[in-house]
């Protein structure tokens, strides 16, 4: 069994990497290392088609007609699919030549590798005020992993920095369902603006590898050509479209997730573990006891998110039930 400093964290999710720090637990991992929602969009049942068909257009335009009133697109503005919002981020440095990147951080990792590995020169930085002179700005909004926001009017200012100066604004809002007042989709007019969007988060299906870009900029139909024909499967079209439009499961599942919020906050209090930020979907911690309480919970089973470059961090996602609650809180005592 290794130590918590000998194994790399990468991304949440990765249970063999738990495994490899603490053993297989008799009792099953609790993964609470992801942001992904707990309670998975249970009605996921496909035609027969969706498997035997490569996926059909009129499937795809019921997808984007739900996508477009889910994420409240203008008329004007253009969206697009992609398997998955990480597979936008893959493809969007590949569209510029190189130049020069300011990701507002810390945030997402994959913001800044994908930009450096495709030649640009990448820099993080903490305030908007620091992007000047960058002609791609990434900001992620709300932040992962400590859930900051920022407000439509500060985004828009510059959004209309970036027009003027014929760079580019992208905007992750990954977290946002959560919270659809964030969003600055319903904002956009002619601005130098593109947003991605992540549907596996929020509807706990992150298996089905779908995401959005939304633009009113030329770079969506770049995307969509790099991306190619069929760019997401049968199933994933009509699982999405029947999940965006699913408005009471929707509204249902915020309430509940900011209920089992409040009773989290609860929990980490409690355990004397000061929360300094986070979603509805997870809660940022900071302590000097840190690795400790990582090594602690690993042993009980239960997988969190550390960050080897902020060792005083961790990131705790919503637990899914009481019982997984009560698992947390037994094994923090």
């Amino acid at each position: 069994m290794n130590s918590a400093h000998d194994v790399p964290a990468y991304h949440g999710g990765d249970l063999q990497n738990a495994e490899a720090l603490f053993g297989r637990p008799s009792a099953g991992w609790l993964d609470l290392s992801t942001g992904v929602n707990p309670e998975s969009y249970p009605n996921t049942a496909v035609d027969d088609t969706s498997w035997q068909r490569l996926p059909q257009q009129q499937s795809m335009e019921a997808l984007m007609a739900a996508a477009r009133r889910y994420y409240r697109v203008p008329d004007t503005t253009e969206i697009t699919v992609a398997p998955g919002s990480q597979s936008v981020l893959q493809h969007l440095p590949t569209l510029f030549e190189a130049c020069r990147v300011a990701v507002i951080g810390p945030c997402y990792a994959e913001h800044e590798k994908t930009w450096s590995a495709c030649g640009h020169v990448v820099e993080t930085v903490e305030k908007i005020a620091d992007t000047d002179g960058a002609d791609i700005v990434v900001v992620v909004n709300p932040n992962n992993p400590d859930g900051r926001t920022f407000s439509a009017s500060t985004l828009l200012d510059l959004a209309r920095r970036q027009t003027q100066r014929n760079g580019l604004l992208v905007i992750d809002e990954a977290f946002a369902d959560v919270d659809p007042d964030v969003s600055l989709i319903p904002e956009l007019s002619d601005e130098s603006a593109l947003v991605i969007r992540s549907f596996g988060k929020f509807f706990g299906l992150p298996g089905l590898r779908l995401g959005f870009a939304v633009s009113k900029n030329r770079i969506v139909s770049q995307l969509e050509r790099r991306l190619g024909p069929w760019p997401v499967s049968g199933a994933a079209l009509e699982i999405g479209a029947r999940a965006l439009s699913d408005n009471t499961w929707i509204d249902a599942v915020r309430a509940r997730l900011a209920t089992r919020c409040n009773a989290l906050d609860q929990v980490l209090r409690a355990a004397d573990l000061n929360i300094i930020g986070g979603t509805a979907l997870f809660r940022l911690i900071e302590s000097d006891n840190a690795p400790r309480v990582f090594e602690q919970l690993g042993r009980a089973g239960i997988f969190v998110r550390m960050f080897p470059e902020r060792p005083s961090w961790l990131r705790i996602a919503v637990p899914g039930s009481d019982n997984d609650l009560r698992r947390l809180e037994n094994a923090l005592r």
